[in-house]
């Protein structure tokens, strides 16, 4: 086994060993042992709460990096490819790039209330911008010899984005998947702390008013546990896929 595998085994129990000793030589209800925080994990899986305001977080999440993604690279293709219309929407895109998350959830919030619709709305306008930037650097740095190439043999628009733009922004599109989840399920929780009656970012609230310290990190791990999986049962084993093309063409020409 190499020194990199061992290190991602010996990694996570060395972590639980140092949060075991520490919150024993505290000994307060402020830190509490791993296993009381998994105890507490059980319970609320066992009563069913932890599976349904998993469930909702998860769906919004999902429905927002969906949108986020598909508005991103529209906007962001459409930027790459005229200049025209990079001039017209850098701007904006700046503006909302140093706009914080926070005072575009509560604005919603206060302009169309309490509903879903601006839950997942606030969280696809914070990031569709930063698709936009990573695609439209994408678009920017497509090969114009595939261009002309495409023009000879006459592909036609689906042809083309299928064969010469989506093999070419695949990296970007993966950068753009890869840190978008991770923003996005951390806005999804800000945005239930703030106004929704369920998942897993009202239950950390709950928690937090509460001081319930063993609730807090136990939904905490749950939600990063799926997000992990995500990330490395579904991102990852697509961005080797979607990258494999440059690997090989590189073994070939080597």
């Amino acid at each position: 086994m190499s020194v990199r595998a061992l290190a991602g085994w010996v990694g996570l129990p060395a972590l639980l060993l140092v949060w075991w000793l520490v919150a024993g030589l505290l000994d307060s209800a402020l830190l509490p042992t791993p296993g009381v925080v998994f105890e507490t994990l059980w319970q609320a899986q066992q009563a069913g709460e932890l599976w349904h305001h998993l469930a909702v977080t998860l769906r919004r999440v999902a429905i927002s990096f969906l949108l986020a993604m598909a508005l991103g690279t529209l906007l962001g293709v459409w930027m790459g490819r005229s200049r025209l219309v990079d001039d017209l929407l850098d701007p904006l895109l700046v503006a909302l790039l140093n706009l914080p998350a926070l005072v575009t959830i509560i604005l919603l919030y206060v302009w169309f209330g309490l509903v879903e619709a601006a839950a997942v709305l606030a969280v696809v306008i914070n990031k569709v911008p930063n698709v936009a930037v990573t695609v439209r650097e994408g678009a920017r740095s497509l090969d114009e010899r595939l261009e002309q190439m495409a023009d000879v043999y006459r592909f036609g628009r689906a042809r083309r984005l299928v064969h010469v733009w989506l093999p070419q922004l695949a990296p970007y599109l993966m950068a753009a998947a890869r840190s978008g989840l991770a923003l996005v399920w951390k806005i999804v929780l800000v945005v239930e702390l703030l106004g929704r009656s369920d998942g897993v970012g009202f239950q950390l609230h709950m928690a937090f008013q509460l001081f319930d310290v063993a609730t807090l990190l136990a939904y905490s791990l749950a939600f990063i546990t799926v997000v992990q999986l995500a990330e490395r049962g579904v991102l990852r084993p697509l961005e080797r896929r979607a990258t494999r093309w440059r690997r090989v063409g590189g073994a070939r020409h080597a």
